[in-house]
């Protein structure tokens, strides 16, 4: 089959029926390619019509402290006094460049996460 960009919701539910088919077809095969290259045109037309966006810095920070298990006086590790840590998320004050390191390389948390407006 010929696959083209996928421009409408009739195109890509096609697209979706055909992936479901070939799905577990063997790499470097014909059907392999296929499954590939309509893997890429799916995920292009659903970045488009269904972006996702960053979540926001503090949210972010409160669900990997959830993930790790973490509180504040954990945090207050990473950022300095605990109470500046509750300041911090309940937006009372702004990460500071220094903090906002730590906590990438602490949390693990993106950079382009926590240097988002909030």
């Amino acid at each position: 089959m010929d696959w083209k960009v996928i421009k409408t919701e009739k195109d890509y539910q096609k697209a979706l029926s055909r992936l479901e088919v070939i799905f577990d077809a063997k790499k470097k095969s014909k059907l392999g390619d296929e499954l590939d290259l309509l893997s890429l045109l799916i995920d292009n037309y659903e970045k488009d019509k269904f972006p996702i966006d960053l979540p926001d810095p503090i949210e972010a920070i409160k669900f990997r402290m959830e993930q790790l298990g973490y509180k504040q006086k954990d945090l207050a590790e990473v950022m300095g006094l605990k109470s500046r840590v509750s300041e911090i998320l309940n937006r009372k004050r702004k990460l500071t460049l220094e903090m906002i390191r730590k906590l990438n390389e602490v949390l693990g948390i993106p950079t382009e996460i926590l240097v988002k407006d909030y």
